[in-house]
């Protein structure tokens, strides 16, 4: 009877994963449901989230990754709506990045002020991220990159500080053409995937603390964590020119591509990709915001030619449906595990900013992906 339980339950898992995968996608309703869940984000940008009993600031990494995908929305939405609430989160703060200096999340936000000054040309929306970036240049952090020791967040010791860092510093290189900004960025980056980078499974350890460590016999390999460094590599080749044929961007495209292969073999049937990489037979429940990050990340590298359609894009279908079908009907995107470090809990009904960040990251190349079709 067990037996064929279990049958019966793979069997379900199976042709709900092919129905998933089958399902049309049309631009129209890619930028329809975009919208639902950005209203519904916007309307509910001061609750409080991951339990806390305190809105996260406005600058806080959480928004930071937020506006990420609600800037790229805003370019789709043929609406000032969006550009004008995201300006003002910019002059209400004078362009300041957050609190802390060296601190990789609190550049966050600093994406935004770049993107937004390309729209509008004021130089008073990357003047404050300039400074900051020019001192941190002149005197950077000497710490080390084992966890806990004095100081060790001034460098990007944990792999979510390649999402949160790494594109500010390539988005200021290519709108100054300064190239220090690029250097340093390229040094820090290879010294965090030298210590983090598992080159056997071609993803990413969380922090030190996960090296070497099991989780029911399996490596342990965050997926939002991942989720981060994918669609920051995403986010940093936008700034390289492909055409050059820098050391730069080969550095990058190559971590890319090994990152996407990988991806491709440990999706779950269900079309989103377990909260511990290798371990979905312990992780069953949905995870929507590492998900998402990947589904846009490999949906770019379809629309940039690097990745082969044929072979990428039924993932990226099953995995966009899979996103969708966690949205509630007033936009709520449910399953967005609350901030932590390591795999853990998802729910139906609770959400996260960051979580609407990556699925409007997501949707802005899905629509480009099928926008020809």
């Amino acid at each position: 009877m067990i037996k064929l339980l279990k049958i019966i339950i793979v069997t379900i898992i199976f042709i709900t994963g092919a129905l998933l995968q089958a399902q049309e996608i049309k631009p129209i309703e890619v930028k329809k449901v975009m919208k639902k869940v950005a209203d519904w984000q916007i309307k509910h940008f001061n609750d409080t989230y991951s339990g806390r009993k305190k809105p996260h600031h406005p600058l806080d990494w959480t928004n930071g990754a937020l506006y990420v995908g609600m800037v790229k929305w805003a370019a789709m939405a043929n609406d000032d709506t969006y550009y004008n609430w995201l300006k003002q989160i910019g002059e209400s703060h004078e362009w300041k990045l957050h609190y802390r200096k060296y601190f990789a999340d609190d550049h966050t936000v600093g994406q935004l002020y770049l993107d937004l000054y390309r729209k509008y040309g004021d130089n008073k929306m990357i003047e404050p991220t300039k400074e900051q970036f020019n001192f941190i240049i002149l005197h950077p952090a000497k710490t080390s990159l084992k966890w806990k020791t004095p100081y060790h967040q001034n460098r990007w010791n944990w792999c979510d500080a390649l999402f949160m860092s790494p594109p500010v510093w390539a988005k200021l290189y290519k709108i100054t053409g300064e190239k220090k900004y690029l250097d340093f960025m390229m040094s820090e980056y290879k010294a965090t995937t030298d210590f983090l980078y598992d080159k056997k499974e071609n993803l990413y350890y969380r922090d030190e603390n996960y090296i070497g460590k099991l989780d029911n016999d399996t490596k342990i390999f965050w997926s939002r964590g991942n989720g981060w460094v994918f669609a920051g590599l995403s986010n940093i080749m936008n700034e390289l020119d492909p055409s050059s044929n820098s050391k730069e961007y080969k550095y990058f495209l190559k971590i890319y591509k090994k990152m996407a292969k990988k991806l491709l073999t440990i999706q779950t049937p269900k079309g989103h990709w377990s909260m511990s990489l290798l371990g979905q037979d312990f992780y069953p429940t949905p995870e929507t915001s590492g998900s998402s990050f990947y589904i846009y990340g490999l949906a770019w590298g379809i629309n940039k030619g690097i990745l082969d359609k044929k072979t990428y894009s039924p993932a990226v279908t099953k995995g966009w449906n899979a996103m969708v079908s966690h949205i509630t009907q007033d936009g709520m995107l449910g399953y967005v595990q609350p901030i932590g470090a390591a795999p853990g809990k998802a729910w139906v009904n609770k959400t996260e900013v960051y979580g609407t960040g990556a699925f409007l990251s997501a949707g802005s190349e899905i629509y480009k992906m099928y926008k020809g079709n």
